[in-house]
């Protein structure tokens, strides 16, 4: 089975748009988490999750949105949050209120997750990943740091695709990654393949401007921080 696996989209619509034009064959899509958030598109970004199907689970700024407004947020979280809640439908709201803090997909083999298996808030770095983060899982998917990388370990493989609408690793092309479940279990049954695609970062600044969101939404995307 071949999974495309994306996180924090964070309503960049054209970076998404980039990253599903430039995905490889797959048999499915998974995503780790924060549809919405910061750029100006939301409503897109979830339209164009839900109809693919996508399994996915809940981010902080998806819960921020649905549930309880991201107050503890920095100015440019919050206001990307409230741009999400003016424009989401209720249909929209409630489907993000109900994505669950994680999920398994590929009977089991597959484990989504935002931040850390123990709390969907901890940001957990690349070299942060461990074994112990597995339970019997082949895959650890994790999201929320915007950094790209993964670990191999004989249990299985912990990895963070990158972040498809704001990636924070100094590459400012969109990221995402495609894997490989192969026959067997554990670290040695999966391949990673981490891709990035270039986007229209431009048309992007240009849009949070229109939108009144604060520019350094926009500005920020261009250095990949």
């Amino acid at each position: 089975m071949r999974l495309g696996v994306l996180s924090d989209i964070h309503g960049n619509r054209i970076a998404l748009d980039a990253v599903l034009d430039d995905m490889p064959a797959v048999d499915g899509l998974v995503c780790a988490g924060d549809v919405v958030g910061y750029n100006p598109w939301p409503a897109e970004c979830v339209a164009a999750v839900r109809e693919r199907s996508i399994p996915t689970v809940l981010g902080n700024h998806d819960r921020a949105v649905a549930r309880d407004g991201g107050a503890h947020f920095n100015g440019m979280a919050r206001a990307g949050v409230a741009h999400a809640r003016d424009v989401l439908d209720d249909d929209a709201m409630a489907w993000l209120a109900d994505l669950p803090t994680e999920r398994t997909v590929a009977d089991g083999r597959v484990k989504l997750v935002h931040g850390h298996p123990a709390d969907p808030d901890r940001y957990t770095y690349p070299e942060e990943f461990s074994a112990r983060m597995l339970d019997g899982e082949d895959l650890l998917v994790t999201g929320h740091t915007h950094v790209q990388g993964h670990r191999v370990f004989d249990g299985g493989i912990v990895m963070n695709p990158g972040s498809v609408g704001q990636p924070r690793d100094g590459n400012p092309k969109a990221g995402y990654a495609v894997v490989e479940l192969g026959d067997g279990s554990g670290g040695d049954a999966v391949r990673v393949e981490e891709r990035r695609v270039e986007y229209d970062v431009d048309a992007v600044v240009d849009a949070v401007e229109e939108a009144g969101l604060p520019r350094r939404i926009g500005s920020r995307l261009r250095t990949g921080q």
